[in-house]
């Protein structure tokens, strides 16, 4: 390879890196300025700011952009008005969707959500078509080298937990919402590091797609993930769940918080 094509090469991967962190600072951004206008400013008493704020120590943000943020959310420091609006619709071979999104314009996301999706195969539902296809769960991930499953089982169960799956490359702890964080708490006392713990959505059912559909259902995926204003994306398709669960528990600040909730 010539100096000129390496050093092309070299810029070009930075530059994605660098859009890539930039999209994630703005995620934790917004949801930490949103839990800190829904349940103030201290993360204390405020366990959906606790975790945006880890989330962004765990993404190297720096501490004044997270003071910012909290500030904004709590009307003590001017800023844009965040917005949080959760949309339902269906992916290809008819999988439910919700997509929960932290935005300044409504009207805008809503044209573009209708295009990203009907370009792949979806479409936009009315409101209260898919969410009652959904719980509100706890979600804690733990990457299997932390513990045994008999460890886990002692622990979660004892704490409160309602079930815990294998997910290929680690356990995954389902509890009731006013539970997670007494089961993380437990686990942490225990010595364990979860990668991912938070509220989201899991699915009462799953659909399993295979082929042209589940290619066409990650393509999907993907742009929502691309998509600035995206917070959260739940679907009950099993195909692509698992990969993006192992994926977005190293990569993402709310792997289980936007990600496809996971089937077995």
């Amino acid at each position: 390879m010539s100096g000129h094509s390496k050093w092309a090469t070299i810029k070009h991967k930075k530059a994605a890196t660098d859009a890539k962190r930039g999209r994630v600072f703005t995620r934790v951004i917004r949801e930490i300025t949103i839990a800190a206008r829904i349940g103030g400013g201290d993360p204390n008493s405020n366990p959906r700011l606790r975790a945006a704020i880890l989330a962004g120590k765990n993404e190297n943000m720096p501490n004044e952009n997270i003071e910012r943020a909290v500030l904004r959310g709590t009307g003590q420091l001017e800023g844009e008005q965040y917005e949080e609006v959760t949309f339902e619709g269906y992916g290809p071979g008819g999988v439910g969707m919700l997509i929960q999104a932290v935005t300044t314009n409504r009207n805008r996301v809503v044209g573009e959500f209708r295009h990203l999706i009907s370009k792949n195969g979806g479409n936009l539902a009315e409101a209260g078509a898919v969410g009652w296809m959904f719980h509100r769960k706890g979600e804690i991930v733990v990457p299997k080298e932390q513990a045994s499953e008999d460890k886990m089982l002692d622990i979660v169960l004892e704490a409160g937990a309602e079930d815990l799956k294998d997910d290929g490359s680690g356990w995954y702890v389902v509890t009731p919402p006013e539970a997670m964080e007494k089961v993380k708490e437990a686990l942490t006392k225990a010595g364990i590091t979860p990668a991912s713990a938070e509220i989201g959505m899991v699915p009462q059912n799953y659909i399993k797609l295979t082929g042209a559909q589940a290619t066409q259902m990650v393509r999907l995926i993907e742009a929502l993930e691309e998509h600035d204003d995206v917070q959260h994306v739940y679907a009950i398709s099993t195909s692509m769940n698992r990969r993006f669960r192992r994926r977005w528990a190293r990569t993402d600040p709310f792997p289980c918080v936007r990600q496809y909730s996971c089937g077995h």
